[in-house]
């Protein structure tokens, strides 16, 4: 932990809403105005465009920004392959994908001097990186900072959820506070280092390979609620001068490669664009609810999703239990028995899940994959069954979902882990029959 990481990220300004077309500049003068590539560009830097999307892709869906650096991102020597660790990717044929109920405890303590990728660690997930169609779900475990190294993905985009110890996120468009109740979005080939602010840090990554993730459409809920787009903050433009030797690692189709520069590559003076970098705060998400009868399907809490070629059917969701009021009359409140064509993990990041009474701890995750049955565990449906039906303010906790359109299959190091947990099923077993013909 730096003392002057900490410092930094308390004095950070931000620019608000998500999908805008930002702009941003270190050094005044440092943009060009009426043209995004002069024959010389202002203060000797160099102009580059990072291409998020196809260029012929809609407008609205267009994904693209422009950056003023001090050297070009094509200077650089030749990449080649180092040890993934613990990182792995789709297609994932290592294991098979299992129908049953899965759930792990938080990881194990890192060794001492493990930053934010070597101490990534790879559950599992479904798709196929190279085709840009799918996911990955991650966890990470460090104590030290990214020191003199900077990593990218070609992959997909990251967004990280911070469980314990905050984040000081460096990227090329400038610098962004992640800590526990935040969620960061790091774009496909933003280049990023990671501090910390803490003395450690653990948290989630969902690995998004397929569209990039959007606010979801409000349809009949109207034009307010959910996540608000001007919640999301996105950095200002801010740079390192260094002629330090850097270690910039990329991962590619699978696979870490890793090139030394002579300089540090998150020289970026200036940029504007709508391919960027995002921080939100997911206690600002505006829950919407039943106010008579029945739990609402957890959709309605969606804040990003990654859309597929099948309308309403999402590559990936990103879903957050709030805090929120519970009024619903006649009503099981908790989270209702179902299988679904989906397939869910939930990771929890402090307090307790109002469907588990034991077991899901902050750190931890649960694997329901496609059609399996789950629900309230037997101490939960006895007590809410039972409970006096006034309104209840659920504030005791803050759990989130990433949900995919396909099975994930587990990595052969999540089946196989210590801190899975065996006895994940017995949680059900106390329930009885209530049947009276």
């Amino acid at each position: 932990m730096s003392e002057q990481a900490r410092k930094t990220a308390e004095a950070l300004e931000y620019l608000t809403g998500f999908g805008n077309e930002h702009s941003s500049e270190a050094v005044p003068g440092a943009l060009p105005i009426g043209r995004n590539s002069p024959q010389r560009a202002p203060l000797g830097l160099y102009a580059e465009q990072l291409s998020g999307s196809a260029f012929t892709e809609p407008r609205t869906h267009n994904r693209r920004s422009w950056l003023y650096r001090i050297r070009p991102s094509a200077a650089h020597p030749p990449f080649t392959r180092i040890d993934n660790g613990a990182l792995r990717s789709a297609p994932f044929t290592e294991s098979v994908a299992d129908p049953n109920r899965l759930r792990w405890n938080p990881l194990p303590e890192p060794t001492p001097g493990t930053d934010f990728l070597s101490g990534l660690w790879t559950l599992g997930g479904n798709g196929d990186a190279a085709q840009r169609a799918g996911m990955a779900i991650h966890l990470y475990a460090a104590n030290a900072d990214m020191t003199d190294r900077v990593f990218s993905d070609s992959d997909g985009e990251l967004l990280i959820v911070p469980e314990r110890g905050g984040l000081l996120l460096r990227t090329e468009m400038g610098l962004l506070a992640a800590r526990p109740g935040d969620m960061a979005l790091i774009p496909r080939g933003v280049r990023f280092r990671v501090e910390l602010l803490d003395a450690d840090a653990r948290g989630y990554v969902c690995e998004n390979y397929g569209q990039p993730f959007e606010l979801p459409n409000l349809g009949p809920i109207g034009a307010n609620g959910l996540a608000a787009a001007r919640d999301f903050q996105a950095p200002v433009a801010a740079y390192e001068d260094s002629d330090r030797p850097t270690e910039v690692i990329n991962k590619f189709c699978g696979n870490l490669w890793s090139a030394t520069y002579d300089h540090s590559p998150l020289d970026v003076v200036a940029w504007h664009g709508s391919h960027v970098p995002y921080v939100y705060d997911m206690r600002r998400f505006n829950v919407l609810g039943s106010i008579s009868y029945d739990h609402p399907d957890p959709s309605i809490f969606t804040v990003l999703t990654s859309p597929s070629d099948t309308p309403g059917l999402a590559g990936v969701d990103f879903v957050v239990f709030a805090p929120r009021w519970l009024v619903g009359e006649d009503t099981f409140r908790p989270p209702y028995f179902h299988r679904n064509v989906m397939s869910e993990y939930m990771g929890l990041i402090e307090g307790a899940y109002d469907a588990k009474a034991e077991g899901f701890v902050p750190g931890g995750g649960s694997l329901h994959n496609m059609m399996s049955a789950h629900g309230p565990d037997h101490e939960t449906f006895e007590r809410a069954s039972a409970a006096e039906l006034k309104p209840q303010k659920i504030d005791d906790g803050l759990a989130f979902m990433f949900e995919t359109r396909w099975p994930i299959t587990a990595t052969a190091q999540a089946a196989g882990a210590d801190h899975l947990q065996r006895g994940y099923d017995d949680v059900w077993q106390g329930l009885q029959r209530h049947f009276r013909a």
